[in-house]
């Protein structure tokens, strides 16, 4: 018997056929996620998802700051005439690929929302000739990093997002998604900075810009906690002090000035078993991704066992991303690939295949990933027998610098074993961006207390040892050029 199908029927399940996002914030999947803080063994607390959910989701689309004489003709005023529109609708998504073209979007319109802007003023540079004289622009005269953002207020000046942390200027000129940046773009006119201090007074309401910076990065539990220093410093110290970053490092809250953190390299995530240098989330599929990017961008409660950052009046969501545009940012993020590799495996670089494996480094760097996924203790740091990641956790140190894994509340006792893929164009090596090259990082004369170090040094830092990780430290001259050959082919 033949059987029809009402058209009516045929017409519903085609508009149900889009994928729907899973929820960012569930209770039940936040609550084994984090790892516990060495010094409190403590997991960090969240806010519920009630709580996250009672914010309205962001979702708009964003447009390119031009170069006022690179700017289309009468395209300021075709913006105050638009209205806002959705940066990404679910509604017209049926397949994978179609949520990862929607994710390339949202890398590169997603705006930091905490940042936009209706000042005048801001505007005004953002527009001038004179303070976009200084800006490195695209070919097409925009400039990278700000965003014009069409709103129920009308047009707002905001920032890049995850974009403008991730993304790598090749020798060639173009962007490699994912990469950690690298110095190719400076802050235009300072406004970043300035949107900066807007938004952290903005989560820290009534307290002044050092107070907000101290609870930043505080951590009472450690005794004495550097960051103390930080409550007496001039706006002007501190600035110094932040500046004594460099390009592909960032000291992102719950971290430390002092105790740098490296950008990290989003290509290749989706093989990650660990999220952070110091393994601070786990990674079970893209709702984990979803949820450490809600988190840093804004949904972090800043609990800590006893410890709490926020007052009563502070503690609150004020933005949040819609699950969509998380989930498209996902599955984006997940699609990434490495470049064209310029490096060939030619007899050199198989010599240096031979000598990685006879001193076992796939002991660790595992391929095809070149990982195992599992983590290192911080020298110093000894887990609980009932840790809940003890079946990844290596009864080894590297003896690299602990204080990122101790002495801030990144501090997990713990860093990842690191992948070798994508070594080449990367940049920064160990987690806190200390090692600036291969030969650097084979060169035993980096343990030295008057090794200058190629990366970062430290805030008044000039000569520094750079301990930890002397495998391949004495290896043959030929040996060691062979193994560095090998490892830019990765």
């Amino acid at each position: 018997m033949l059987i029809r199908t009402p058209l009516i029927v045929l017409v519903l399940a085609a508009s149900n056929s889009a994928q729907i996002p899973p929820k960012v914030w569930d209770d039940s999947e936040l609550a084994d996620w984090a790892a516990p803080i060495a010094g409190l063994n403590v997991r960090p607390a969240f806010f519920t998802a009630r709580e996250y959910y009672s914010v309205a989701g962001d979702n708009l689309r964003t447009y390119p700051v031009y170069h006022p004489d690179r700017e289309p003709p009468g395209y300021w005023q075709r913006l105050h005439r638009l209205k806002p529109e959705p940066l990404v609708d679910p509604s017209t998504i049926r397949t994978e690929q179609q949520w990862i073209t929607a994710g390339r979007r949202v890398w590169e319109e997603l705006d930091a929302t905490s940042f936009r802007t209706s000042d005048p003023a801001l505007i005004a540079k953002a527009r001038s000739r004179e303070v976009l004289a200084k800006v490195s622009l695209q070919p097409d005269g925009t400039v990278f990093q700000l965003r014009w953002v069409v709103t129920q207020r009308g047009v707002q000046l905001s920032f890049l997002e995850c974009a403008s942390c991730h993304t790598r200027f090749m020798p060639d000129g173009s962007r490699l998604a994912g990469a950690p940046e690298n110095g190719a773009l400076t802050d235009p006119g300072g406004i970043g900075g300035e949107l900066a201090d807007r938004d952290i007074l903005q989560y820290f309401t009534g307290d002044s810009l050092v107070a907000a910076n101290f609870k930043t990065f505080a951590v009472p539990w450690v005794k004495p906690d550097i960051h103390e220093k930080i409550k007496s410093m001039t706006s002007g110290q501190f600035e110094r002090l932040m500046r004594s970053t460099i390009h592909g490092t960032f000291p992102r809250v719950n971290g430390s000035p002092y105790y740098m953190t490296k950008i990290p390299n989003l290509i290749g995530i989706k093989d990650r078993k660990y999220i952070d240098h110091t393994a601070t989330h786990r990674h079970r599929g893209p709702g984990d991704l979803m949820r450490y990017a809600a988190l840093v961008q804004g949904s972090d409660a800043l609990d800590f066992g006893t410890y709490r950052f926020y007052t009563d009046a502070q503690r609150r969501i004020l933005y949040r991303y819609d699950d969509a545009v998380l989930y498209a940012l996902a599955q984006y993020l997940y699609s990434l690939e490495s470049p064209p590799n310029p490096h060939r495996l030619d007899e050199k670089a198989l010599k240096g295949q031979r000598v990685f494996q006879r001193e076992g480094c796939p002991g660790c760097h595992r391929p095809p990933l070149y990982t195992n996924n599992k983590l290192t203790l911080a020298k110093g740091y000894t887990p609980p027998q009932d840790h809940p990641f003890s079946e990844d956790i290596l009864p080894i140190s590297l003896g690299t610098d602990p204080g990122l894994a101790l002495k801030t509340r990144k501090g997990t006792g713990f860093y990842k074993v690191p992948s070798l893929r994508g070594v080449w164009y990367r940049g920064l090596y160990m987690h806190d961006g200390s090692v600036a090259s291969l030969e650097e990082m084979f060169d035993p004369d980096r343990l030295r207390p008057d090794h200058l170090p190629g990366g970062w040094k430290g805030p008044g830092v000039e000569k520094r040892s750079i301990p930890g990780h002397e495998f391949g430290l004495q290896l043959s001259p030929p040996d060691k050029s062979a193994l560095i050959a090998f490892l830019r082919t990765l």
